[in-house]
């Protein structure tokens, strides 16, 4: 019984060591979308019945003076913000029906009554957010630790590589990949990673000269942070402390910011070209992951310290804003879709195309979190 205990309330265990990570990991990054839709949503004047983390049964919530009920429920991937004149979570469009069942003061503030740029900024709110959460982080943890980098040196190149057969010799120097400069080792790896089977062109000095040759990355199994296998493009060049010179970057706190939105910026671009070559076969379908992993993987941050969960939330609410904004119902990106249609033919979709998008929509989403918990229990 005492290992059994132990199994499951040791920081080593499930609760501990898995599930506390994870909910504390799903739960800000919901939080942030959430309450980004709340405050632009109460700012533009519209109404707001509930304020949920979770979904199915109420665990406990509060009525606040605006008359919003506050409330934590049983299932804990997800939340919402339901507005007056909402159908359901999702903001679906009412019907002529439940638009006559409003009061007249309920009219004034219900969602689906007010202009479109309103309903557009309060949906775009949720998104934007998550990516301020993670320039925050990045902010603080850039002010507080600064960043350790290396010269964008070659100290040795593999045998057989891409870097051997382009050409690329131990002591160059990368000056700029595919016109972008190079500042650091880490901007190299940063470029390169998500280009497998891309070929891409480099300029080395070398002997105070500047020598363009190409590369085409190969995949090649690593481990990242976490000690999780992750397959990564590289041209397979070394670094090390003799030739990449390490030192640490500070930051004032508005330098730290800068940094911060460089960095958020840098992970938006690698995730919509993650998501781009993965549409069309090029990316390797186990790097997406649905809540087991996620849950593995904030246990995993947890045990290695506190910066690294905070790492992942920052990491995670950036896939959480870039997912809400695909142009498919129900997520926040199909709504903007609508709206978009709305202002250009100056009356809203009607409600038959709505509801077929919705379908559709909805069809893809399920599949979508199917397709990532078969990845989660079977497929990787």
């Amino acid at each position: 019984m005492n290992g059994i205990l132990q199994s499951v309330f040791s920081t080593e265990g499930f609760l501990l060591g898995t599930l506390v990570p994870f909910l504390f990991v799903l739960t800000v990054v919901v939080f942030v979308h959430e309450m980004g839709h709340y405050l632009v949503g109460r700012w533009c004047g519209i109404g707001v019945k509930v304020f949920s983390i979770g979904f199915g049964p109420e665990l406990f919530g509060f009525n606040d003076s605006h008359g919003t009920r506050w409330k934590l429920c049983a299932i804990p991937l997800g939340g919402y913000v339901k507005f007056v004149g909402d159908m359901n979570a999702t903001s679906s469009q009412p019907n002529p029906e439940e638009i006559e069942k409003l009061t007249d003061a309920e009219r004034k503030v219900a969602f689906h009554t007010q202009p479109v740029w309103k309903r557009a900024a309060t949906v775009v709110a949720g998104p934007l957010f998550n990516f301020l959460l993670t320039i925050a982080v990045f902010a603080v943890l850039f002010s507080a630790y600064g960043r350790p980098v290396l010269e964008p040196m070659v100290a040795e190149v593999t045998a057989g590589s891409p870097a051997a057969r382009a050409g690329i010799l131990p002591g160059d120097r990368f000056v700029s990949v595919d016109g972008s400069k190079i500042q650091t080792f880490s901007d190299v790896q940063r470029l390169v990673s998500g280009r497998g089977g891309d070929t891409i062109t480099f300029v080395m000095l070398r002997d105070g000269k500047e020598v363009t040759v190409t590369a085409t990355p190969e995949l090649m199994e690593q481990q990242d942070g976490l000690g999780n296998k992750v397959k990564v493009a590289v041209i397979g060049v070394v670094n090390n402390q003799e030739f990449g010179q390490p030192r640490l970057i500070t930051y004032s706190p508005v330098g730290a910011v800068g940094a911060a939105v460089e960095e958020t910026g840098y992970i938006i671009q690698r995730t919509g070209q993650f998501l781009q070559r993965f549409v069309v076969g090029r990316e390797d379908k186990c790097q997406l992951g649905g809540p087991i992993k996620i849950a593995k993987m904030s246990g995993q941050a947890a045990k290695l310290g506190f910066e690294w969960l905070v790492q992942l939330v920052a990491l995670l609410s950036v896939g959480i804003g870039i997912l809400n904004l695909l142009p498919i119902p129900p997520l926040d990106g199909g709504h903007l879709l609508f709206y978009g249609v709305e202002a250009v033919i100056r009356r809203p979709v009607s409600e038959r195309m709505m509801e077929m998008g919705y379908r559709a929509g909805l069809l893809l989403v399920l599949g979508f979190m199917g397709f990532v918990f078969w990845n989660d229990l079977f497929g990787c």
